[in-house]
């Protein structure tokens, strides 16, 4: 991890909303869309201009945990470019998918209650349309979670904004130095949380879903995600313990592993329930004892253990 914190080596708004015209488009042999394509061509364009260092695990090299193990797979290998059709390129361009309507959805969370500021300008940041296939791209920033395959989706904009902002609310003045994410899907929720963590690890069950959100961030290419394949009911061990740890899918009760990968002081914050489903911020007092607080309704996907290729 680079000692000169967090950032994106590549401008996010210079991905999603560049003109089609100025860049030439290719498609790569990964899950990506035509939306994807053409953000991970001009990353490549302006990689040579930038020079910033690459996060392994959204460069297709394994990333090193704490114990200089992999924290990834290998990225699936690449085909030679092709041009993309005009009529993808287009799609990039249009209104709904532009920065106005991402300010939007950001001034429509805050009206819901999100108040912390760093939270609210990492969600206008990051392009939620890059994260989903071309036919969902008119729903990107309307309030709702969408689906994103395998029975998964990608969380509404305000639950997203709202777990972040409670985890950050902690005793250490909102400093996030290590978050674990369970559940990755397409990968949204941990851009958003590399602009608010030094560090973000995300583990993911399902294989294609890992693969998928190795291939959206690839082109964005966040030096400070790692990303893993693995059953998150066990949490990440080998790099705990963490400041916070957000889970995306619903359990009946939060798995005891990820309550002893909590430091001191920390907080987890969970959707649990089954028919009826509660948020709930569980926070570390000391070594053998929690705290936890229920906040509001919601709903999730069920939380599964073991993995599924």
């Amino acid at each position: 991890m680079s000692g000169t914190g967090k950032r994106f080596p590549l401008s996010l708004s210079s991905i999603a909303d560049k003109p089609a015209g100025s860049r030439q488009t290719t498609r790569t042999a990964t899950p990506q869309t035509a939306t994807r394509n053409a953000a991970h061509t001009l990353a490549i364009q302006l990689a040579g201009k930038a020079a910033k260092p690459v996060s392994n695990a959204v460069a297709g090299k394994p990333a090193q945990n704490g114990a200089g193990k992999p924290a990834t797979n290998s990225a699936p290998g690449m085909q030679p470019a092709r041009n993309m059709p005009a009529q993808q390129q287009t799609e990039r361009t249009m209104p709904m998918v532009s920065e106005g309507v991402r300010r939007a959805m950001v001034a429509r969370v805050a009206r819901q209650g999100v108040k912390d500021p760093k939270v609210l300008t990492a969600m206008e940041t990051v392009p939620r349309h890059l994260f989903l296939e071309p036919a969902m791209a008119s729903q990107a920033y309307i309030d709702a979670s969408l689906p994103i395959g395998h029975h998964q989706t990608i969380s509404q904009p305000y639950i997203v904004a709202r777990m972040i902002e409670v985890m950050r609310n902690n005793a250490q003045g909102g400093v996030l130095n290590k978050v674990l994410e369970i559940g990755t899907g397409c990968g949204y929720q941990a851009a958003v949380l590399s602009l608010v963590a030094k560090e973000v690890y995300s583990v993911e069950r399902i294989k294609p879903l890992h693969e998928l959100a190795k291939a959206n961030l690839r082109p964005m290419r966040i030096a400070n995600i790692r990303l893993h394949y693995g059953d998150g009911m066990l949490g990440f061990p080998q790099v705990a313990p963490f400041d916070g740890i957000i889970l995306a899918a619903a359990g009946l009760e939060v798995p005891q592993a990820l309550l002893e990968q909590m430091s001191i002081g920390g907080r987890l914050v969970a959707p649990v329930g089954a028919h009826h489903q509660v948020l709930q911020v569980i926070e570390r007092i000391n070594k053998y004892e929690w705290t936890t607080v229920t906040l509001e309704d919601c709903h999730f996907v069920p939380l599964r253990p073991g993995t599924a290729g």
